[in-house]
């Protein structure tokens, strides 16, 4: 399975996948203009890691400034896929990061937390100015 790295620009974050590591990062702002164009590819990815993820943990490392609704939804979908994973035995680490001021990202956060039942959810306060 190969990485995906891309920079962040303006709309969308930068991504990292890596499945050697077991490590996702997403860094910035989301909001591409096609939110599918841009989840999709890393969605597939992540499903066909997962089917065959053993009993490494994998992290996810998500520090977002801003997203939109449609990248919202393209979260809580990756989500959906970790918890089950997770339900399924797999070791699952989501580290949602924000910044200590930001009492939006921070409740996004609490939110998305609500709906993990077997993967480990943390909410870190960002250590970075």
């Amino acid at each position: 399975m190969e990485k995906i790295l891309r920079k962040a620009t303006e709309r969308t974050p930068y991504t990292a996948f890596d499945p050697d590591a077991h490590r996702l990062v997403l860094q910035g702002e989301s909001y591409p203009e096609d939110a599918a164009a841009f989840f999709g590819p890393l969605q597939q990815a992540l499903r066909d890691y997962v089917a065959g993820l053993g009993d490494a943990p994998f992290v996810v490392d998500l520090e977002l400034n801003y997203f939109n609704s449609s990248s919202a939804k393209a979260l809580m979908n990756m989500f959906m896929l970790l918890e089950q994973a997770a339900a399924a035995g797999r070791d699952i680490r989501i580290n949602w990061r924000y910044h200590p001021d930001d009492d939006t990202m921070e409740e996004f956060g609490q939110d998305f937390a609500e709906d993990f039942h077997h993967a480990t959810f943390t909410l870190c306060p960002s250590l970075d100015d």
